[in-house]
Order: C-alpha cells, then structure tokens, then sequence
C-alpha cells in the first residue's frame, strides 16, 4: 500500500511540475499531455521488461530480475521471491517423487498409477516383469486393454475394492496374481499387484492334506472305536482298574471321530463348488425340524425353544448345507446355555438382507473372543471343549457354508447375559410360497 502512496505521490508531483512550466510557457495543456506520455511510456518500457524476463528461458533459473525502482522495483523483488520459493518447493516435490520411484522399483510387488481416465500413467519395473508392462510403449494406454482378463474388467470398472482379486497373470496360466486397487485424488487409482502363485500352490497343498489326512484317520478311528465299544458291552469281565480308562479312550475316540468328520466337511466346502441344483426351503418347518432335533440331543436340559419366522417365508439354498450352519448355531447355544435356557430361533426380512438369528440366554462370551470365534479350533478356553465335546470347528464351517451361500455371520454377544449369531443372507435369496411354487 506505502508503494502505491508513493507511486501515487511521484504522479502528483510530475503533474504540478508540467502545469508550473506549462503555465511559464504558456500551454499548460500540451506539457501535461507531454508528461502524461512519457508517464506511459515510462511503464510501458517497464513492461517490456517485465515480460521479457517473465519470458527467458527456463534453464536460466536463477537470472537476477532487471534493475529498477519504486513500484516496478517492488514488482519485480516480490516475483523473483515468489519464483525462489516456487523452484525450492519443486525440488523437494521432485526429491520426494524421486525417493518414492526409487523405493517402490526396489518393491517385488508391482505399483501401478492409473488416471481418471483409466490410463496408465506410472509403473514400477516390478509392474514390467508381472503384468508385462513396457515403458514408455505403454503408457497413456487402457489398463483393461493390457490386461485382458474379463473378471479383471468386472473389477476394475466395479469401483467396489474391498475385496482383492485373484487371477492368472496375463499369458502365464501357472501364475496366480493378487491385484488391490484404491482410489484416490480426482477418481485415480493406485494399482498393486503381488505374485502369490507360492501361497496359492501351498493353500492347495495344505487343503489336499487336510482332505487326504482326515481320510486316512477315518478308518483307523472307526476300528479303535468298534473295538473299545465291543469292550464296553463286556466291561463287567474286565478288572476295575480298567473301567475308567476305557470309558476316557472311547470318549476321546468319538471326540477324533467327530474331529475328522468335521474336517472333512471343511474340506468339501473349500475343495468343492456350490451346485447349481438349489433347493426351496420352507423355514417354518426348516426351523421346527432343527428345534426337534436339538430337544431330543439336549433333553436334560429342558430348554424352552421359540421359533419366529414368517409363515410363508422360503429361502433358497443347498438344504443340507444350510442345516448344518443353523443347526450347528441352534446346538451350540443349547450346550452354553444352562438348563432351563430360552433359545430364540428367527428370521426376519431386513433393509438389505434376509436375518437368521439365533439367540440365548446363556453364559455368552467375552467381547475380545468375537472377532476370532470363525477360526478353526480356537478356544475361549480349554474346559468348555472338554466340557461340551467340541471340536472347535463349527463356526468355521458355519462361516464357509454362509460364504457359499453370499451371506455372512454377524455375532453379537455380552458376557453373563447371552449370545446372538445372525445369518445374514442376501435379498435374492428369500421368496413366498407362491415364488417357490413358480
């Protein structure tokens, strides 16, 4: 503000002095008009300057701004200060991409930048050697035009990323590729790929010799358990000391029977697809079936069953399947639940998915188990397996078959004051009478 004062007072003062000589002379106007022009062409000079230099090449960064005074002087300093400052935060930009580039070219995992417009714009050289990328050829280029995979476009386009997509590696069908995707900034996205062909080759084998192990166990178990039944039937000939033992050895033997059985289940989910054959479920009966069923398992314990379900409410699923996840939901609250419990069995249409609940009274379970109740074989404690004769196990096939089933387990509970598992199903799962009939 001072220098326009300033600029403002020399202007004043130019302009009294041509009226002070104009009047001396005699033509106050024409030496004003005089001095008004050679004003202008003062600044017009100065912006000749100006643009010069604005103008110059670029390499010479650090050229020194033309020499000046007053307001033009100003002009020039602070645009000189504005490019300094602009060039320093350039470098450090640039230092960080450069950092950046350098630290993800030494990734095995490829890093891949596309653009809003879903053209490559920046790959690391682990992006060349997995998905056969070529620099510069390939850049600017549609990803889904170099990456030919139809799932791969599904994804891509989706915009939906939490879940990472695996497929085979574009020409290599012995290479299994893991690509994540996020979005960022104006709809970019950032693209990472992992060769996970080693996992993949050990998942299988550790799925084989899961399946191939509780085979083999299988018959061995079933000979020691015949046995040890025989030798029940005549435990009136054995000696005392003896009695104990072999009711603990066939306990146990029933508990690996059960182990095996289970385990063989979880491998034919895994190793074996959902058949396209789907049968209509009638969950009124579907419920009083299992409500049945676990009674008679748990007769001692007198537990009162409700059963809340639509009357006309069907679902459509593998029967077998979705028996064995709710049924193993409805055996697991009666055997937590003391005698005497109340065990909720519903099913309601929700918002966006199709609630089957289990829900009870009993002990529950403390909120730092929850979120790993689905693992295989994890205990909350080791006397409730032994207690109950579990094999922990039945959540992990629950969580399976809901997967083959697109639905997922919800679980709620509170220590002290019971549980609540949810299946929840999709929409597209749930029909009427009248639908199933059709």
């Amino acid at each position: 503000m001072q220098n326009w004062r300033s600029e403002l007072n020399r202007l004043c003062v130019l302009l009294s002095l041509a009226a002070v000589i104009g009047y001396a002379v005699g033509h106050v106007s024409w030496v004003m008009l005089v001095s008004l022009c050679i004003y202008y062409l003062y600044n017009l000079y100065q912006l000749r300057r100006f643009n010069l230099w604005l103008n110059r090449d670029s390499s010479e960064s650090d050229s020194e701004p033309p020499e000046s005074f007053g307001l033009w002087g100003d002009i020039f300093d602070g645009i000189y200060r504005l490019q300094k400052q602009e060039r320093r935060a350039s470098s450090y930009l640039a230092n960080i991409i450069d950092k950046a580039q350098e630290s993800s070219a030494a990734l095995e995992m490829a890093v891949v930048m596309i653009n809003k417009q879903g053209n490559l714009d920046w790959w690391n050289f682990a992006a060349e050697k997995l998905l056969g990328l070529q620099h510069p050829k390939d850049r600017n280029q549609s990803v889904t035009n170099l990456i030919r995979n139809p799932s791969f476009a599904e994804y891509f386009h989706s915009e939906s990323y939490d879940e990472t997509l695996k497929i085979e590696a574009p020409g290599e069908s012995n290479k299994i590729l893991e690509f994540q995707i996020a979005l960022f900034g104006e709809n970019e996205r950032l693209m990472i790929v992992r060769d996970i062909t080693q996992l993949h080759r050990l998942e299988s084998m550790r799925k084989d010799f899961v399946g191939n192990v509780s085979h083999e166990l299988g018959t061995p178990i079933t000979v020691i358990k015949g046995y040890l039944e025989a030798m029940l039937d005549n435990l009136d000939e054995l000696d005392a000391k003896w009695h104990k033992p072999m009711q603990q050895m066939q306990q146990h033997s029933m508990r690996m029977e059960n182990i095996v059985r289970d385990l063989l289940v979880l491998s034919s989910l895994e190793t074996k697809g959902l058949t396209k054959t789907q049968d209509a479920i009638e969950l009124p009966s579907f419920f009083s079936e299992i409500e049945n069923d676990t009674q008679q398992m748990f007769k001692d314990k007198a537990h009162t069953f409700e059963l809340v379900c639509p009357p006309s409410l069907v679902i459509v699923g593998k029967r077998s399947e979705l028996y064995s996840a709710i049924s193993n939901l409805v055996v697991n609250a009666a055997k937590y639940t003391p005698a005497g419990g109340h065990i909720i069995l519903s099913a309601e249409i929700g918002a966006d998915s199709l609630n089957i609940a289990v829900a009870d009274n009993g002990i529950g379970i403390e909120s730092h188990h929850l979120p790993r109740l689905t693992e295989r074989f994890y205990r909350i404690d080791e006397s409730r397996s032994s207690d109950t004769g579990g094999t922990g196990l039945g959540l992990a096939i629950v969580k399976h078959i809901l997967a083959r089933h697109e639905a997922e387990l919800e679980i709620q509970s509170k220590y002290g004051e019971g549980s609540c598992f949810i299946c929840k199903l999709p929409l597209s799962r749930a029909a009427s009478h009248s639908a199933a009939d059709n």
